[in-house]
């Protein structure tokens, strides 16, 4: 059974800054892509940013020049550095990853429970 789980979440004033961490377990034969999104009270989800296998990586445009992704694969986990903040940034953040699980040659989505972010003003 793979399982991520998220942390560094919390309250913070805006202009302030976080890190959030998600960290998957279990039987894993390979990652691929990782990646945060998130959801605000009233919007429908949005990818934030995504890191490929090879470190590619993806920025919406509302976080970019304040949020660095990475990756540390001997981990398996997948960070999100947040600069910058404001009250827009407000929301739940998931975190999701492509795995292929141990013994297993097809690739499934996975989600953390999310981590509540809130930006006051």
């Amino acid at each position: 059974q793979v399982q991520l789980v998220e942390s560094g979440g919390g309250l913070v004033q805006s202009g302030g800054s976080l890190r959030l961490s998600c960290a998957a377990s279990g039987r894993i034969g390979g990652i691929n892509r990782m990646g945060w999104y998130r959801s605000a009270a009233g919007k429908q989800r949005e990818l934030v940013a995504r890191i490929t296998s090879d470190g590619l990586t993806y920025y919406a445009d509302s976080v970019k020049g304040r949020f660095t992704i990475s990756r540390d694969n001997a981990k398996n986990t997948v960070y999100l550095q947040m600069n910058g903040l404001n009250p827009a940034d407000t929301a739940v953040y998931l975190c999701n990853m492509n795995i292929r699980p141990a013994l297993r040659t097809r690739s499934d989505e996975y989600w953390g429970q999310g981590t509540q972010v809130t930006v006051s003003s």
